[in-house]
């Protein structure tokens, strides 16, 4: 039986291409239209595993994404970094002058915010996804409407690239983690883990957290804030570090949950950052 993969996005989404390179053609892919509804299938069992990005180089992280995962009590099984271009798309026979509108997900056009400034009459607009637009002006016959997707999205919908990678920055990757429901331990040493911790009101709290970490050898790839609503002027950090010594990760962890508040691993793995 094939595996069912949970995904935003419809099939030439990036969410799309990241699922196929991990899990392979012969998957079940299961789309949605938001994040919310992937990681609910993975936490009703519906799905074996799901796809979710979670920061971009240029555009930073994608704070919602940190709370789902946390909400829906999902573990983090691994991580993997997609390569981003971006290309505009249109029904074939028409010009850049032609356009009216550009359609894509609102990170896609922050990407690519350098080129649109170079036609100003263009009209930006934040949609759901990135390929379902592309659909979208093959299935209604969208003239003077405009993509920005993904090569592949271009093939499928039979769209014309008026532009190739309009990104800003060339060097651009979006992070996504493998999500799945039960925490299965690694068959191998994991360098990198994912994790909250919830600092209680104290002078300095943040401080004396970072610094024990750093003693423990751990380096901090991220750090995100997020105020816990029942608690006021309480905080919850969501982690992402990588270390050479797990022993010393397991040891930072128990100094966190004994001498800050409460601590919750989300995953550990292995990095796999080039």
């Amino acid at each position: 039986m094939s595996l069912k993969i949970a995904i935003q996005g419809v099939p030439g989404s990036f969410h799309h291409q990241v699922a196929l390179i991990n899990f392979g053609s012969e998957a079940e892919i299961i789309p949605f239209n938001t994040f919310e509804p992937v990681a609910k299938s993975i936490a009703k069992g519906e799905a074996d595993f799901g796809v979710m990005a979670i920061e971009n180089s240029i555009a930073g992280a994608i704070l919602p994404n940190y709370d789902l995962i946390d909400r829906y009590e999902l573990s983090i099984r691994d991580e993997f970094y997609l390569p981003i271009a971006h290309q505009f798309m249109a029904l074939p026979g028409q010009k850049i002058e032609e356009i009216q509108e550009v359609r894509s997900h609102p990170m896609a056009i922050l990407q690519c915010k350098a080129f649109l400034a170079k036609y100003p009459q263009i009209q930006q607009f934040d949609d759901v996804d990135t390929a379902s637009v592309a659909k979208r002006i093959l299935e209604e016959k969208l003239s003077g409407v405009a993509a920005i997707a993904s090569e592949i999205a271009a093939e499928i919908y039979g769209l014309e690239i008026l532009s190739r990678d309009i990104q800003t920055i060339h060097d651009n990757f979006t992070r996504f983690i493998i999500l799945q429901k039960e925490k299965i331990k690694s068959k191998v040493i994991p360098n990198k883990a994912s994790f909250k911790v919830t600092i209680q009101n104290q002078k300095g709290g943040l401080a004396k957290l970072l610094t024990m970490i750093a003693e423990k050898g751990l380096d901090l790839s991220k750090i995100q804030s997020i105020p816990v609503i029942e608690k006021p002027w309480e905080y919850a950090f969501f982690i992402d570090a990588e270390f050479d010594d797990y022993f010393k990760f397991k040891e930072a962890m128990r100094l966190a949950e004994m001498d800050f508040g409460g601590v919750k691993i989300f995953g550990e793995y292995t990095s796999r950052k080039a």
